[in-house]
């Protein structure tokens, strides 16, 4: 690719070519879903396709950007912040824990890594529109939080990063790695626990 971002079209099948494609590729991944394969889920021609997309790493990047944002802002709604900061964090917690376990999730984490030697920009905009919103969104809390006299924080972003690295402790690195294929729920919840104590053990007033 030239570094320029490639015109995507939005138009009456944009929605169905993304739906289609979203289902492919988490079945066969990136190297497996071939336009035949997404054109048919999709239940358009391979012309209607490409007159979207120019070409499959767009069509990826697309689906994973859309459903990475709708999770993560999903995830991230914080309804209440006039509750205890532990009582935010840990909603939070078991939003993002409910997101980092999802097929969905571990299925595109795994193909961004997979391809991202050959193809950067994929795991680039896998990054921008789930671990950046993630942090972006946390660190608006935290900021709010250190202003209320509830956190102490020097380096907000920092601190967002570590939060996040906190929830992807035990459960996270063994569904990576295919150890655990459905999480228990203890185990989700001991995750959650230990990363809001760990995290207000250093930055908690």
């Amino acid at each position: 690719m030239d570094g320029t971002a490639p015109e995507i079209k939005r138009g009456r099948k944009y929605d169905q070519v993304v739906a289609g494609a979203r289902k492919v590729f988490l079945s066969e991944g990136f190297e497996g879903a071939s336009v035949d394969l997404i054109a048919k889920e999709a239940g358009v021609s391979k012309a209607t396709l490409y007159s979207y997309f120019p070409d499959k790493r767009v069509l990826f990047v697309e689906v994973a950007k859309e459903e990475c944002a709708r999770q993560a802002d999903r995830s991230l709604q914080v309804d209440r912040t006039d509750l205890p900061v532990r009582d935010v964090l840990t909603g939070m917690s078991a939003s993002m824990m409910e997101f980092l376990t999802s097929e969905f999730a571990q299925r595109i984490f795994r193909i961004c890594v997979a391809e991202s030697d050959r193809f950067p920009e994929l795991g680039q905009e896998f990054y921008m529109s789930g671990p950046q919103l993630m942090e972006d969104r946390l660190s608006e809390y935290f900021t709010l939080a250190c202003e209320r006299g509830e956190l102490k924080i020097d380096d907000i972003r920092l601190a967002a990063q570590q939060f996040e690295s906190l929830m992807k402790a035990d459960v996270f690195v063994k569904m990576v790695f295919n150890v655990v294929k459905t999480p228990d729920q203890g185990d989700i919840d001991r995750v959650i626990a230990g990363a809001v104590d760990t995290f207000l053990a250093r930055y908690g007033v």
